[in-house]
């Protein structure tokens, strides 16, 4: 049997006269693979040449990118444009802040985003990494501060909108217990600053974006930022619902 399914998919059957997946022209699938999912689009792509030839066409993956993708590649500079897979990628790299009395983050985006509705936030982690015995551990010896005075983040955009988020704390020393811990150390956890809507990509939209917690009676540390994102909102919410499911 495997033999047979080796000739139906390369091209030929069992007989010696007939045709297999092998003899579908490559145009053909590539006109099929426009409606399927990148990974669909990997998977079928093991079955044979005609497949993997159609699965390495320009029209097929260009089908699957944003209509401003080439705004997205001119923000890499030209050494590592290696592929569009660039853009997805998450480097293993987050600011570590060991202690400071003024905590200021803050940046300017300005790009042609598709009209949509969109969340940004910011990725925080408290207490710092570090390895014990082989094992990834995390320490709390130098995080502190962050339950005295809330933290404040905001966002504004070049079409007047505006949001602001003021967290509680972002840590909860006094809820700690030998049971549940502190459900905000020792995780990722992401802040929502707010949403902004965009209308359409032209003029592109600039987007500005802080977190501050800039009252010197006391220090601060401990903690890591990592980025912050800016997602379409029904993708982000589409996340947590899969989260929750599993």
């Amino acid at each position: 049997m495997g033999a047979s399914l080796s000739n139906l998919t390369e091209g030929g059957s069992t007989a010696g006269n007939g045709t297999g997946l092998g003899d579908i022209p490559e145009s053909c699938i590539a006109g099929v693979f426009t409606y399927l999912t990148p990974p669909e689009i990997c998977n079928l792509a093991r079955l044979n040449r005609s497949f993997r030839g159609a699965a390495s066409s320009d029209t097929v993956w260009e089908s699957k990118l944003p209509p401003n993708y080439q705004d997205l590649l001119d923000l890499i500079p030209p050494e590592r444009k290696y592929g569009w897979i660039r853009l997805l990628e998450e480097f293993n790299i987050a600011a570590y802040l060991h202690q400071i009395w003024w905590f200021e983050v803050d940046g300017v985006l300005k790009f042609p985003f598709p009209a949509d509705v969109y969340t940004l936030s910011f990725r925080i982690h408290l207490g710092r990494f570090s390895k014990r015995l082989g094992r990834r551990v995390c320490s709390f010896d130098q995080t502190h501060g962050w339950d005295i005075k809330p933290v404040r983040f905001e966002l504004s955009t070049s079409d007047a909108q505006e949001s602001s988020s003021t967290e509680s704390f972002l840590d909860d020393c006094d809820k700690y217990d030998e049971t549940n811990g502190n459900h905000k150390r020792g995780c990722w956890i992401e802040y929502k600053v707010g949403e902004f809507i965009v209308t359409s990509s032209d003029p592109a939209t600039e987007v500005r974006f802080s977190m501050k917690q800039i009252d010197c009676t006391h220090s601060k540390g401990g903690i890591y930022v990592d980025n912050v994102s800016i997602i379409p909102s029904d993708l982000k919410l589409g996340r947590r619902r899969r989260r929750m499911l599993k």
